[in-house]
């Protein structure tokens, strides 16, 4: 996999750089197919926007909902993305995500429903950005096994940028959550 972009610069982003997308669902897409399929989906749906190229996509895992809630597990996994050419802004890349969720059903309705796709940017290389949106890296991602444990599996040598810490090492010093790879 390409390197990792060397700057903190959150306006655009340069080409070389590797953007980390988190990719969950836990309902059926609008057609009916199993989660994990509108999940393979939209991964390959993200070859589609303009100058991104991906280049890596971890396993999958099935998760618990966070917090707790008593709906459907999740399927959870990762793309890393190549920037190509020229650059992007990461509001633009957002906006690219959220089509490609609109078109495999998603409907946002309150904060942590239930979805039948959810891209989240992670991180883009070392960038940090703490306002517009998408504010890098993704603000809770270090938290959160379900994000962490398929991050480290397709980036193993990504470094949070604000903590120093590689996503395997943030992952271990987790409390236990409910992951188990498909």
């Amino acid at each position: 996999m390409s390197q990792f972009c060397n700057h903190r610069n959150g306006d655009s982003i340069s080409q070389g750089c590797i953007a980390l997308i988190g990719v969950g669902a836990n309902l059926p897409g609008a057609d009916g197919r199993p989660a994990l399929e509108t999940a393979r989906q939209g991964v390959a749906m993200l070859d589609s926007l303009p100058g991104m190229r991906l280049v890596g996509l971890s396993r999958w895992f099935e998760t618990a909902p966070m917090p707790p809630s008593g709906q459907p597990p999740y399927v959870n996994g990762v793309a890393a993305l190549l920037v190509e050419a020229g650059t992007i802004d990461p509001a633009e890349l957002l906006a690219g995500l959220m089509g490609i969720e609109a078109a495999c059903g998603r409907q946002r309705t309150t904060p942590n429903a239930a979805r039948t796709l959810d891209l989240d940017i992670i991180g883009i290389g070392d960038v940090v950005r703490d306002a517009p949106d998408p504010i890098l890296p993704h603000p809770r991602a270090h938290l959160r096994a379900f994000v962490l444990a398929p991050l480290a599996d397709v980036a193993p040598a990504w470094v949070h940028p604000l903590l120093g810490q590689t996503a395997a090492a943030l992952l271990a010093a987790l409390p236990p959550q409910d992951i188990r790879t498909l």
